[in-house]
């Protein structure tokens, strides 16, 4: 199991930069393809990116791409995203999501993921 803890939100103007953060608590971090969704009021929670478990293998929103990298760092059981050039229109909560049995088709499924986190607001606005 495990137990996933966001951090980093908050507001920016736009073309700003933000990082988020997610803590894991698991022995197995490792083992977890790690992914980030996101909410806007409204609609429907979004997948955004995700990073493949004992690899580096990312996958992006096209909404996202060019601005948004995800990383992690298993000695620290961390997951990040990075977000640069930001826009209105990202303006969501971001929520950090994990499983040790997705495949390749249903990454942008935010049903196929056991474990999330509560959530971190981010607003981009004037």
């Amino acid at each position: 199991q495990a137990q996933l803890e966001e951090s980093g939100g908050g507001v920016v103007q736009p073309g700003g930069s933000l990082r988020l953060s997610c803590v894991a608590s698991s022995r197995t971090f490792s083992e977890y393809t790690m992914g980030w969704f996101r909410q806007a009021p409204g609609k429907e929670r979004e997948f955004v990116a995700v990073m493949w478990r004992n690899t580096h293998y990312s996958y992006y929103a096209d909404s996202v791409k060019g601005r948004f990298t995800i990383s992690r760092d298993n000695s620290k059981n961390m997951v990040y995203l990075q977000m640069n050039s930001l826009k209105p229109e990202d303006t969501a909560v971001y929520y950090c999501a994990a499983d040790a049995d997705l495949i390749l088709s249903d990454i942008r499924d935010q049903y196929h993921y056991d474990y999330w986190g509560q959530g971190t607001q981010v607003t981009v606005s004037l």
